[in-house]
C-alpha cells in the first residue's frame, strides 16, 4: 500500500499539472458518482493527508481519494491517447485543457463539500509529515490512543487513527533504526522514545519526498532471509495486525531482539 511519501509525491505531481486551471472534462467511474460533474471549476490545490489524496477546487469541492493496495494516478497531455483513459482500471478523470489526471484501481472515491472533508478525515491521527507536525503530542496518541496501550509497537504505527501516513515499509525501518523490537508493547515505551522513533519514520519519508523514490533506502523490508547490515544475522518477517488485516513487519532478530515481559511472543 502506498505510503505517506508516495502521496505527497502524488500530490506534487498533481498539483504542477492542475493548480489554477479549469476542468474541462471530470468522469468518476464509481457507482455512487456516475452522474457527479466538477466541469467548469477551478482547480485551487491537490493536497495530501497521510495516505488520503484530496483534489479541491476554488468553490469548495473536494475529490478524495484512498489508493489502497493497488491504486495509482497518473498524468498525461490532454488530447493522447493516454489521456483518453480507456482502461476498464481507470476510476477517475480530471482534465484540463493542457493535463489530464487519472486515478487507476483506485481503493475509496468520494466528491464531498471541501468544508465536510473531516467526515472522511476525522477519524484520522496526525498526518506524518504535516509542516506543523508535533512529535511529541502524537508520540501520546501514538501510546494512549482509546484502543489502548497493548498492542506491538508495529500494530501501533500501523493505526492510522493513532498517525496518519507511516505503512509497513516505514514501520520496519523506523523500528530498526531505533533498535526496537517491532513486538514490544507501545504502552512500554516511554514518551521520549515514540517521539524519536515517529522523527526518525518521518525524516526517511521526507527525504523520498525531497529527492524521490530513488532515496529510499530499505535496511530490512523485503529483505526476507538476507544479512543484517549491522549483525549479519538472517532478516526475519512476521505479520502484524489480524487477518483480514495482516501485514508483513521486517526485522533483525538480533537488532531488535525482544525483552521478557514487555514484547509480545505472538
Amino acid at each position: 500500500m502506498p505510503e505517506g511519501d508516495v502521496l505527497r509525491l502524488t500530490a506534487t505531481r498533481l498539483d504542477t499539472a492542475l493548480r489554477g486551471s479549469i476542468l474541462v472534462r471530470t468522469e468518476f467511474r464509481w457507482a455512487e458518482l456516475g452522474a457527479v460533474s466538477l466541469m467548469g471549476r477551478e482547480v485551487a490545490e491537490v493536497a495530501a493527508y497521510g495516505k488520503n489524496l484530496l483534489i479541491r477546487t476554488t468553490d469548495g469541492w473536494t475529490v478524495h481519494a484512498h489508493l489502497r493496495m493497488e491504486g495509482r494516478w497518473f498524468v498525461a497531455r490532454t488530447g493522447t491517447p493516454q489521456a483518453a483513459g480507456r482502461s476498464p482500471f481507470v476510476r477517475a478523470v480530471l482534465a484540463s485543457e493542457r493535463w489530464t489526471a487519472l486515478g487507476e484501481h483506485l481503493g475509496m472515491l468520494n466528491v464531498v463539500r471541501t468544508r465536510d472533508e473531516n467526515r472522511l478525515l476525522g477519524h484520522l491521527g496526525p498526518d506524518v509529515l504535516a509542516p506543523a507536525f508535533d512529535a511529541a503530542s502524537a508520540a501520546l496518541r501514538l501510546r494512549d490512543a482509546s484502543e489502548g496501550p497493548h498492542v506491538s509497537l508495529a500494530e501501533a504505527l500501523l493505526d492510522q487513527k493513532r498517525v496518519a501516513g507511516i505503512g509497513t515499509i516505514y514501520a520496519a525501518e523506523s523500528l530498526f533504526a531505533r533498535r526496537m523490537d517491532p513486538w514490544r508493547l507501545v504502552g512500554a515505551c516511554d514518551a521520549s522514545e515514540l517521539t524519536a522513533l515517529l522523527l526518525t519514520a518521518r525524516s526517511r519519508m521526507e527525504r523520498v519526498v525531497a529527492h524521490g523514490l530513488g532515496a529510499l533506502d530499505a535496511r530490512v523490508h523485503g529483505r526476507l532471509g538476507r544479512p543484517c547490515v549491522r549483525c549479519r544475522t538472517a532478516i526475519a518477517v512476521r505479520q502484524a495486525r489480524r487477518p483480514p488485516y495482516e501485514r508483513p513487519i521486517f526485522f533483525c532478530p538480533r537488532c531488535q531482539a525482544p525483552q521478557a515481559g514487555i514484547s509480545r511472543s505472538e
